[in-house]
């Protein structure tokens, strides 16, 4: 069993309790009560880099990364660096989130939040709308190709916008079938979590023009931005260099400026 799966098994064994709690029509009942959600897509189609910087405390290939008494406030911190968005890892076990990070996030900033979580069920996708989730993250290696269409089109009817996630060439001609129009290629493989900063612009030609295209884990700075960048990144997703950085503003802001105005 490779690390994503036992990170999937764990997922579902913490699912079962909040599913019994609070049952899927009670969850619904409370998307009335939730301001609508925003869009991230022009931010990341503006010309430019795009940043979404990342509240994480641990990490399966870390350990702990940072001490986050308060999450709402780190995601205000990378909002004043120019952040387009914020992602709230909300799985516990191995990352140390909640949902309660991510509710504290929405109620704080003005950009979309994004629930950084391995989702493989249609509750997941319900309850991060109902805690205030502007966008959702799908994971192609972790769904097949039923569960990632019937996950992908619930969002889109909640007014999510899921960012569809590969590491192989397989999973993005997936997420390209799929008509994912924001489409991450994660630098690290989620089975043995090796990090290879080419993986990006090994898949990146691979996604249509009119895609997002995004490049996660393995970037430690602006060099490495800049980098992505001139390889067809749009969007940064940065977790661990900016919790480690003493100032998460000042760090946000390099990256941007890594590149050419």
């Amino acid at each position: 069993m490779g690390v994503l799966d036992d990170i999937i098994v764990g997922v579902r064994q913490d699912l079962a309790p909040r599913m019994a709690a609070t049952p899927l029509a009670d969850l619904e009942a409370r998307l009335g009560e939730v301001a609508p959600p925003l869009d991230p897509m022009p931010a990341f189609r503006a010309p430019g880099l795009a940043v979404i910087s990342e509240v994480k405390r641990k990490s399966p290939s870390k350990g702990e990364l940072a001490d986050i008494p308060d999450p709402a406030e780190l995601a205000a911190s990378y909002a004043a660096g120019g952040a387009a968005a914020i992602s709230v890892l909300t799985e516990q076990r191995r990352f140390g989130g909640s949902l309660a990070d991510l509710a504290a996030v929405r109620a704080r900033v003005d950009i979309p939040v994004l629930r950084k979580e391995f989702i493989v069920t249609d509750y997941q996708v319900v309850e991060a709308r109902a805690h205030g989730a502007d966008l959702v993250l799908l994971i192609v290696a972790a769904l097949d190709d039923a569960e990632l269409r019937r996950l992908h089109d619930l969002s889109l009817e909640l007014g999510l916008r899921p960012l569809v996630e590969v590491h192989t060439a397989d999973e993005a001609r997936r997420a390209v079938d799929l008509g994912a129009e924001l489409i991450g290629v994660n630098n690290r493989n989620l089975q043995t979590l090796d990090v290879d900063l080419a993986q990006f612009s090994s898949l990146v030609e691979l996604l249509p023009d009119d895609c997002v295209n995004v490049a996660e884990s393995g970037i430690t700075g602006p060099a490495d931005a800049a980098r992505l960048y001139d390889e067809g990144a749009q969007v940064l997703l940065v977790g661990e260099t900016l919790v480690r950085h003493p100032d998460p503003t000042t760090a946000v802001q390099a990256l941007l400026r890594s590149i050419p105005e």
